[in-house]
């Protein structure tokens, strides 16, 4: 039985391993987070490009609002790991807290904020949050 290929199966995209960084959990380490997503989505596009341009940004913008949630409101490392799905990134961060993450009304009266994770349920396929006794791991899928 024939199956139409799904998403992106070449043996392209799979030579491309995962990623792991750590960090401190100061705030640069938001945009060193935001630079190692941005190297693995180079090696990433020489392998197989991504399906539609905006895929490459709205991996880099989910990237650092995790990591910039987890500076401010874990305290401690965290851990970013990437690594290519058939059809897209599977991206995860492990921080020190525990506490799931939950909306939180948006107000820009009060110098704005609130809008990160409804940004994330927007732009990912899956959203899951596996908490730890050291912390907790949020993992998304994007398109790619």
């Amino acid at each position: 039985m024939a199956t139409e290929p799904r998403g992106n199966d070449s043996l392209a995209s799979w030579a491309i391993p995962s990623r792991t960084a750590r960090f401190a959990g100061e705030p640069q380490d938001v945009t060193g987070a935001r630079l190692a997503a941005e190297e693995f989505l180079r090696d990433l596009t020489r392998a197989s490009p991504p399906s539609a341009p905006e895929c490459w940004h709205d991996i880099v913008l989910i990237v650092t609002e995790l990591s910039s949630n987890a500076v401010q409101y874990a305290p401690g490392p965290f851990e970013l790991r990437l690594r290519p799905t058939f059809d897209g990134v599977h991206v995860t961060l492990h921080d020190t807290s525990t506490t799931v993450p939950s909306p939180r009304p948006f107000r820009p009266d009060s110098g704005g904020g609130g809008i990160g994770w409804h940004l994330i349920h927007t732009l990912c396929t899956q959203v899951s949050v596996v908490r730890h006794d050291d912390g907790k791991e949020v993992h998304v899928f994007l398109p790619w």
